[in-house]
């Protein structure tokens, strides 16, 4: 006699890169699932830990996608009348533009039962990793999280809007659009600010260059950086090279003295 699984849908945030940064709740997830679909900043090491699942790659870059988002809303819905719990599983957090509320709204409309578990945003944790924090005193008392496009592909008018905030600007989805919102950003007098592009968030692939507004387009375009980058812009992107400086000097004087 065979049984019959519950219908359900767990929105599951993979974090930046590594899979280490996977929550336990996320983990636990996984080990449960039935179907994951998966997207494209996904690190697939992950699926190892839902070996007897059926794995599905549905992920959207610029200038692919392996399905629309109609489709993928119908596979969930699909999946979990046939298999039970479908795991979506997507990187960064699911609910900073990534669309993930639009899929539980979808699948609850078809009497679905959803969860979300939240993952490390690239917004935050990637910024940190590279000794970046969003936030400092006497620095950035707040920090925008802004995608760099709208839907058509135009560049959002919320750059605008952050660039004339002392905050600190976290830009998502920006890389191709940097030259454009550098220019903006000198166009409000910022030519000075520091700024920074992080590559491959917390993979062993990643890259960071360092410059200031005026410079970094040429400097990303110099190293050859490419996506997945988050840009960020603020006082706070100069910590992070104070704190390599004062680390350097702390090694060079341990190893003079030893």
């Amino acid at each position: 006699m065979s049984t019959i699984k519950t219908k359900k849908l767990t929105i599951v945030g993979a974090g930046p890169g590594d899979p280490d940064l996977l929550t336990i709740k996320g983990l636990r997830a996984l080990q449960s699932a039935d179907v994951v679909l998966y997207d494209a900043l996904v690190n697939p090491v992950l699926l190892e830990h839902a070996p007897a699942a059926t794995h599905l790659f549905v992920g959207k870059r610029r200038g692919y996608k392996s399905y629309k988002q109609q489709e993928i809303n119908e596979l969930i819905v699909a999946f979990a009348e046939t298999h039970g719990h479908v795991v979506r599983l997507k990187g960064g957090d699911p609910f900073v533009f990534g669309r993930g509320y639009e899929e539980m709204e979808f699948a609850q409309a078809y009497g679905i039962d959803c969860a979300y578990i939240p993952g490390i945003s690239s917004s935050i944790g990637v910024p940190g990793l590279a000794n970046i924090p969003v936030t400092h005193r006497n620095l950035s008392r707040s920090f925008w999280v802004v995608t760099a496009t709208m839907s058509d592909g135009s560049l959002s008018p919320d750059i605008q809007l952050a660039t004339q905030s002392d905050a600190t600007v976290v830009v998502l989805m920006g890389l191709n659009k940097l030259p454009e919102i550098a220019a903006i950003f000198q166009q409000n007098g910022k030519s000075t600010l520091p700024a920074a592009v992080l590559q491959d968030g917390s993979l062993p692939t990643a890259r960071k260059v360092f410059g200031t507004v005026e410079t970094i387009s040429q400097l990303t375009e110099n190293e050859g950086i490419q996506s997945p980058a988050v840009l960020v812009f603020g006082e706070v992107v100069g910590l992070a090279a104070s704190f390599e400086t004062a680390l350097q000097t702390a090694l060079e004087t341990a190893f003079t003295n030893s």
